[in-house]
């Protein structure tokens, strides 16, 4: 018992040392920074940190011990970065993020553009963002709307980005990247999926169910009770809806939205049919112009991280270090580089914040393409 606590001692003794060094090269790694912000050097300097990576871990005597000092003195010099962002942005230096604050989001007079036909779950998030008396036109594909407003067609486009069963909707991130566009805003609808019929259906009139895929998948249970309906997928819940308005057949039916059913006048025949009632679809405003409301409080930031051990590590720990607290973040493969990532993150926050602004100028330095997706 006597060793051990011997051994603890010297173990104290030494961590005491290690926080008085540490706090030392900390007070240089500030004035590393004034040189800095005087000079305009950059914070992050890649073969330096690797040739005294290298000087350290020649000064070991294990092949543990090596990996040991390498991410010690990795992780150091990582603090070390993030105190001098830190400064340099007191300092102003960091500069004006290349967005423009609004009191408000536009939602007068305007020109909204939403994917889908009449009727679409797209539909009832562009009103209820917009208004009733929206100024709006529809399209067929993702890209066409985002098309509509690099061609001055539309001001803003509506665009589904995550379902709460279903996921993220993984191509409208790829097309956020090839375009230059920015999210402005965000609308959440409930999905409340309903079976719909031609006025005077009766449940017993029904042959066959017609919905989007994932509509059906949505109400397995209660089309499970119903096992002689033939069930047909189709583009989406308001195709259904029109496609059975439009055949005034009483043995077909759709499940889509109240609000498809009152778009083409079918009545509902039953509600509450989902199999879960957590269900809903985030949205997206999509806007061309770099804007964000001045009460905004989510980031939306795409990246790609340095093929080395550590680098998505390093680039994350910058949210934790400016106490920023971090939403979502996904993957995506690069179509054009094999086996390569981009990440998307959501993060909470307004780019007005000093913590905001030391975070992405991090990450910038130490990331690869940053993109600021928006502030909403």
């Amino acid at each position: 018992m006597n060793d051990l606590l011997e051994l603890r001692n010297q173990i104290d003794s030494i961590d005491r040392q290690i926080v008085e060094l540490y706090e030392k090269r900390m007070e240089i790694s500030g004035q590393v920074a004034e040189y800095k912000i005087q000079t305009g050097k950059k914070v992050f300097d890649k073969d330096r940190e690797d040739a005294k990576l290298a000087a350290l871990t020649a000064m070991t005597h294990s092949d543990f011990n090596n990996h040991g000092i390498a991410e010690l003195f990795s992780q150091i010099m990582s603090m070390s970065r993030k105190l001098q962002y830190q400064l340099l942005t007191k300092q102003g230096v960091i500069g004006r993020l290349p967005f423009t604050e609004v009191e408000d989001i536009e939602r007068g007079d305007v020109r909204v553009v939403y994917q889908g036909v009449e009727g679409a779950y797209s539909q009832a998030a562009m009103k209820a963002f917009f208004g009733e008396d929206v100024n709006s036109f529809h399209v067929g594909k993702w890209r066409e709307a985002l098309e509509s407003i690099a061609e001055g067609i539309a001001d803003f486009a509506v665009l589904p980005i995550e379902n709460s069963t279903a996921g993220f909707v993984s191509e409208i991130y790829d097309l956020l990247m090839k375009y230059d566009d920015y999210i402005v805003g965000e609308q959440i609808i409930p999905i409340e999926h309903m079976l719909l019929g031609v006025p005077g259906t009766s449940l017993e009139d029904i042959r066959e169910v017609y919905s989007h895929e994932q509509g059906l998948m949505q109400c397995e249970q209660y089309l499970n009770r119903h096992r002689n309906w033939e069930q047909k997928a189709v583009e989406n819940t308001a195709g259904a809806a029109k496609l059975v308005a439009e055949s005034k057949d009483k043995s077909k039916a759709a499940i889509a939205s109240a609000f498809a059913g009152k778009v083409f006048g079918l009545e509902v025949l039953k509600s509450g049919i989902c199999t879960s009632d957590a269900n809903s679809t985030r949205f997206i405003i999509v806007s061309n112009q770099r804007i964000f409301r001045k009460d905004a409080k989510k980031v939306s930031i795409c990246f790609e991280a340095p093929h080395r051990s550590g680098a998505l590590y390093n680039i994350l720990s910058h949210f934790i270090y400016n106490n920023l607290n971090m939403s979502r973040i996904e993957s995506r493969p690069i179509p054009e580089r094999s086996w390569e990532y981009r990440f998307f993150v959501d993060f909470e926050g307004n780019l007005n914040d000093s913590a905001v602004k030391n975070a992405l100028r991090g990450i910038t330095e130490e990331a690869v393409n940053l993109k600021i997706l928006g502030n909403y």
